[in-house]
C-alpha cells in the first residue's frame, strides 16, 4: 500500500511539474546593471524544495518570474541538504529560503506565500 501510495504521488508530482513548465510567465526585464545587482542580492539565498511539492512549485515559479538566480538544493531523503535544512532551520519542511544577511545574521524562512512575499519585495521592478 505504501509502494502503491508513493508511485501515485510521484506520477500527480510529474503532472504537476509538466504543467509548471508549459504554463511559465515571461520573466522580469531589468537593465543589464540592475540584472547584476539582482544576481549579486541573490548569492545570499538558498532555496531548500522538494521538485514535485506544489508550495516548492509555486516558489519555483516566483522565483523564474523575478528572473533571479536563486540556488536552489533538494531536501529528499538522503541528501546532505536534508540535514542542513534541519540543523539550520531546526526542521525538515519546504520550501525554506535560507537567507544569509550581509550583517552575518540569518533567517530561515518557511511557507511558500512568505518566501514569495519576501522576494517581491527585494525583486520587483516597478
Amino acid at each position: 500500500m505504501n509502494m502503491l501510495i508513493k508511485l501515485v504521488r510521484n506520477a500527480l508530482g510529474l503532472v504537476i511539474v509538466s504543467v509548471d513548465v508549459l504554463t511559465r510567465w515571461s520573466r522580469v526585464k531589468r537593465t543589464p546593471e540592475a540584472q547584476l545587482k539582482a544576481n549579486e542580492a541573490a548569492k545570499h539565498l538558498t532555496l531548500y524544495h522538494f521538485f514535485a511539492c506544489p508550495f516548492c512549485i509555486k516558489t519555483r515559479r516566483a522565483i523564474y518570474k523575478l528572473n533571479v538566480p536563486v540556488e536552489k538544493r533538494s531536501a529528499v531523503q538522503g541528501s546532505p541538504f536534508r540535514d542542513t535544512l534541519l540543523q539550520g532551520g531546526g526542521k525538515v519542511q519546504v520550501p525554506c529560503l535560507h537567507i544569509r544577511h550581509p550583517n552575518g545574521d540569518e533567517q530561515w524562512m518557511y511557507e511558500s506565500g512568505e518566501i514569495i512575499a519576501y522576494l517581491n519585495k527585494q525583486f520587483s521592478v516597478s
